[in-house]
């Protein structure tokens, strides 16, 4: 049998883009859920927290998801750990602007609420993009920073 050898001589793992698709074990796929749950939760305190105490209270609510998109990113070592619990928050301030038939609203039409909702969409995306990737395990290839 003939081993494939890298540029450095070391045995080539192959590209993970030519492994077959698996699914994750059910610990991981119950991790992102709960992310996502949680991301919710966090969304709706934020929108009720941001105009109770105006200066202070999106700073808390902005600060509160920038913690649960970084800490996911790390507790589950990939960007999807990140961008689960943003996409619940997303789902959830975006269920909570709209009006109720009542004509009763959550965002009032203001510099605060749309600073909450922009600003946090930005929060996500920005947490997504600088959550840690994944990096080979050959010591042939690129190096870890």
């Amino acid at each position: 049998m003939v081993k494939a050898v890298g540029p450095q001589g070391h045995g080539a793992q192959g590209s993970a883009l030519a492994e077959p698709l698996t699914m994750p074990p059910a610990g991981r796929v119950a991790a992102y859920v709960g992310l996502l749950l949680l991301g919710a939760v966090v969304g709706a305190a934020g929108a009720l927290v941001q105009s109770a105490w105006v200066p202070a209270g999106v700073l808390l609510a902005l600060l509160g998801a920038v913690g649960l998109f970084r800490g996911g990113a790390y507790a589950m070592g990939t960007r999807a750990g990140a961008v689960a619990p943003a996409a619940g928050w997303m789902i959830s301030v975006i269920l909570l602007t709209a009006t109720r038939p009542e004509g009763d609203f959550l965002f009032a039409a203001g510099v605060v609420s749309y600073l909450f909702l922009l600003g946090g969409m930005a929060v996500a995306v920005m947490c997504a993009t600088l959550g840690p990737g994944r990096q080979p395990n050959d010591p042939g290839a690129r190096l870890a920073k």
